[in-house]
């Protein structure tokens, strides 16, 4: 359910057992806060050791295509846990999710697929696939703003 300026805030419900509902989702939603810090920490610790192993592994310093492709992979996992991060950081400030944030989470999640995919492995199908998702997820995020929520 994607919540509008209409939607009661979880204090705007005149009955006490919805409050209450609201109230324990508001504490899941902060939990889920706490543990997407611990996942983007956990993250940047992964993206460091996989680094150093691979920097460290003869050619020493030297990185193959395959190292980057996978070293990028890494960094934009990273990045998607901290834009959904943002996603329910502006949830608990506002209790709205914002769809042109959601989108463009999900266009940078579809970007780390385009830069960690191996050619060689997917088939055609999989790739102009991937590509009408980014082009869905686009026409999404103009028409957002072409509505002005940017």
């Amino acid at each position: 359910m994607i919540f509008n300026e209409t939607t009661p805030k979880a204090h705007e419900h005149s009955d006490p057992f919805t409050r209450k509902l609201w109230s324990i989702i508001r504490v899941s939603v902060k939990a889920l806060a706490i543990l997407m810090t611990l996942v983007i920490i956990l993250g940047i610790f992964d993206v460091v050791w996989m680094l150093y192993q691979r920097l460290i592994t003869p050619p020493v310093f030297l990185l193959s295509i395959n190292d980057i492709l996978a070293t990028f992979g890494a960094f934009m996992a990273v990045l998607i846990a901290i834009e959904i991060f943002a996603n329910i950081v502006v949830y608990l400030d506002t209790q709205i999710i914002h769809l042109k944030l959601v989108i463009s989470t999900a266009l940078m999640a579809a970007a780390r697929k385009v830069i960690v995919l191996d050619f060689s492995v997917n088939d055609h199908m999989q790739v102009i696939s991937l590509g009408v998702v980014i082009l869905a997820l686009s026409i999404g995020y103009w028409l957002t703003c072409m509505k002005g929520k940017c």
